[in-house]
């Protein structure tokens, strides 16, 4: 068996003895809202589920947290926590399905590894240090074997390598960005993601603080990064979060602070990104501090969250990536929606809302894109990452 079969058999293994109810030890912090009287009866195996949180300020979590969800109803159960992580507010899974990597945003930045188990036994298998301050961002390279990670509070972008068993390495590169100038209002830089283009060839990096997207190449042997370009926003625009279209040629920039979003051309062979003019979030005047993007598989759709106007934005994606058009709005649910995600069949999207310590689950429909609240929101403590599995 080659090593591609032999990972995507190891994922689907870890991922059918999680549904089957595997039990999972409560260590604290994760709850759940209560279920109409006609169905508290316990709940059927589900897919696993994890939540990010922070663990340094009241009322947050105690670790990483677990649970599952019915990926007809979208119903989430709890199932415990991963204790022993502290502040592990953003998620990112290895492409092997057995390691979760998580971020721990405090002063001293540092990131964590963690080896998932079917049997619920799931062990933490070290930090290292990110070489700055409030790491809020981390991706794995599609390679498997490099992990990147943004520190929002330094502005700087930092990366480990991966082991064959998952564990993290000493950092091998840490990068400040200096130039350009912070925008008006800003003390500084602000790194606040950093993720690799679609075929792996660049790794471009957001920064708020400095209204700018770089472009860098990586060493894949080294683990170095090379800056290759850098692609400046109007000032005060303050970039958070970018998300490719399926083509890899076009990506999708929420604008935190001007509440605006933008299309980018992206060019595959040089890793250049060109960003379009400013776009409305739909959300009227004021500050709404648009999140992030998802995208569709299939391109046609895009969402962005929207934290001050507790919304969810719904764009049709048009000339084949190149044009976004806005179609409405829908309640997301919950107080400041800080991070969505696709279940992996892309059937429902999951919202967590950081300021009302709930999860609200919508079934997406892949004709029209629409969006259709399914229950009552899941409650979980200070939740600002969901990661469906």
């Amino acid at each position: 068996m080659d090593s591609r079969a032999r990972t995507g058999t190891d994922r689907r293994r870890f991922l059918r003895t999680a549904a089957a109810g595997a039990t999972l030890t409560a260590i604290g912090g994760l709850g759940g809202a209560a279920a109409p009287a006609r169905a508290r009866s316990r709940p059927r195996a589900g897919r696993p589920l994890l939540l990010g949180t922070y663990t340094s300020v009241p009322g947050g979590g105690t670790g990483v947290g677990l649970g599952t969800y019915d990926a007809g109803s979208g119903r989430i159960a709890g199932s415990g926590v991963i204790g022993g992580v502290a502040d592990p507010s953003y998620l990112a899974l290895g492409p092997c399905g057995r390691t979760l990597y998580t971020v721990n945003e405090q002063r001293q930045g540092a990131v964590t590894a963690i080896a998932l188990r079917g049997d619920g036994r799931h062990r933490v298998l070290g930090s290292r240090s990110t070489g700055g301050a409030g790491p809020c961002h981390l991706s794995v390279h599609p390679g498997g074997r490099w992990l990147l990670s943004a520190n929002y509070l330094s502005g700087s972008v930092a990366v480990h390598p991966i082991g064959p068993d998952g564990a993290l390495g000493e950092r091998t590169d840490v990068v400040a960005h200096s130039d350009p100038p912070p925008g008006p209002g800003q003390d500084g830089p602000h790194a606040h993601q950093i993720a690799a283009s679609p075929d792996g060839r660049h790794v471009l990096a957001v920064d708020l603080g400095n209204d700018t997207v770089y472009t860098y190449r990586l060493d894949t042997a080294a683990g170095t990064l090379a800056l290759v370009s850098y692609a400046r926003l109007r000032a005060g625009a303050g970039p958070r979060h970018l998300t490719f279209h399926p083509s890899g040629r076009y990506a999708y920039l929420a604008n935190e602070v001007d509440n605006t979003v933008v299309v980018c051309a992206y060019d595959r062979r040089t890793g250049r990104l060109t960003p379009g003019a400013p776009q409305p979030t739909g959300t009227g005047p004021g500050t709404s501090y648009p999140a992030q993007f998802l995208v569709t598989g299939d391109g046609a759709f895009a969402y962005l969250a929207n934290r001050g106007h507790n919304s969810l934005t719904r764009y049709a994606v048009e000339a084949a990536g190149a044009r976004l058009r806005l179609l409405d709005t829908v309640p997301s649910g919950g107080d400041f929606p800080r991070h969505t995600a696709f279940s992996p069949d892309g059937r429902l999207l999951f919202a967590a809302h950081q300021k009302s310590g709930s999860v609200t689950v919508f079934s997406v429909d892949a004709v029209r894109g629409g969006l259709r609240r399914l229950g009552e929101p899941f409650a979980a403590p200070v939740p600002v990452c969901v990661l469906p599995l």
